[in-house]
């Protein structure tokens, strides 16, 4: 990903925003937070958004804002960025690992073990499409699990026709620079339609402060400052620019690569609308790929190459084996994905995939 592209587009809208709050000098829980927060819930179509520091502490204040604590179990897909479980963990309660589908390599409701005290879901959209929602709502209502939607890499895609982060008890978003509404440092937020969770992560996020010196509880430090909300307010205007140019990236890359042997190219479900965080394909040689698109020119990423259970802040917490999760982690590879890559560069992937290709075909 080439982020100096779209920030170099924006770099005079972006140097007059940051300079208004430096002007303004109000630097944390100021107006410019207020105004992200009306803007996103809208556009999520939820009635509450809450600006906190980071994805992972949205999950982790979702967490515990829902109740879930010491003694619970969360279910968390193996095949996910770690920080989905390590908020469960830093909750006090326990991440129970799920396999994955094999065509969206998102969480597998079949697959999970719940026990009496499983007490919520976290379906991931990974790689910016929506997971199979109705399904883990029929399966969440049958165990009485709250979901609380993993929508880090999924800002504005849709699950027939609602938009992520506005369908399960909570949505939490990470906004990390790369992700598809990037701050310039680190930001997440919260959405949500409850009253009493919303209010709950604004005194967390803010050492579990009701008013001025009043604490009701032990809270944290995650507040979503002026500078990151007055960035990321601006480029919502553009989020959905910047979509529509990932799906016509992706339908280019679909339509090159459909057809190679051994190259799978991403599943779509019919109902949702992927927003293309990454477009990941699937080959049985791998590393050898990788390493002719590097000596091209082509740089790749793998998302993600060891499953959480393997890795070694989980691996003794955990017995089970996952086929699917486990047996994508070899063969994934991310191309290049970024709203501002040109036709011509997309071609070039694609004609140095095809000539390798054709001779290991």
């Amino acid at each position: 990903m080439d982020l100096e592209r779209q920030i170099q587009s924006l770099k005079d809208e972006l140097v007059r925003e940051v300079n208004k709050v430096i002007d303004e000098s109000r630097f944390v829980l100021g107006r410019n937070l207020e105004r992200f927060e009306r803007d996103f819930a809208k556009y999520c179509g939820v009635k509450y958004a809450i600006g906190v520091g980071s994805g992972t502490d949205a999950l982790l204040l979702s967490l515990k804002a829902c109740g879930i604590g010491p003694g619970d179990r969360a279910l968390v897909p193996a095949n996910t960025f770690i920080a989905t479980a390590e908020a469960v963990t830093h909750s006090g309660a326990t991440p129970a690992f799920v396999d994955v589908d094999p065509r969206t390599y998102n969480i597998d409701v079949k697959s999970a073990e719940v026990t009496e005290r499983t007490k919520a879901i976290i379906p991931v959209h990974l790689y910016g499409q929506p997971a199979d929602i109705d399904e883990i709502k029929d399966f969440a209502e049958k165990y009485n699990l709250i979901i609380i939607e993993d929508a880090c890499q999924a800002h504005g895609a849709t699950y027939n026709g609602r938009k992520v982060g506005s369908i399960g008890d909570v949505g939490c978003f990470s906004f990390f620079p790369t992700k598809p509404l990037g701050a310039i440092g680190d930001a997440g937020v919260v959405t949500t339609d409850d009253e009493e969770i919303a209010s709950k992560i604004r005194e967390l996020r803010n050492h579990g402060r009701s008013e001025l010196n009043v604490h009701l509880e032990p809270g944290y430090t995650s507040r979503l400052d002026e500078v990151q909300a007055a960035v990321l307010s601006l480029k919502l205007k553009y989020l959905d620019q910047w979509n529509t140019r990932r799906r016509t990236i992706a339908r280019k890359y679909d339509e090159l690569l459909g057809e190679l042997p051994g190259i799978q190219t991403p599943y779509c479900l019919p109902q949702a609308e992927h927003v293309y965080h990454l477009y990941v394909i699937q080959t049985s040689r791998r590393d050898e790929l990788q390493a002719e698109l590097t000596r091209q020119g082509v740089q790749t990423s793998i998302h993600y190459p060891t499953p959480i259970h393997l890795q070694p802040a989980y691996k003794d917490r955990c017995s089970r084996k996952f086929k699917c999760a486990e047996e994508t982690a070899k063969n994934i590879l991310s191309l290049p994905m970024f709203a501002e890559l040109k036709d011509e560069e997309i071609q070039y992937v694609c004609e140095a995939i095809a000539r390798w290709v054709s001779r290991h075909a």
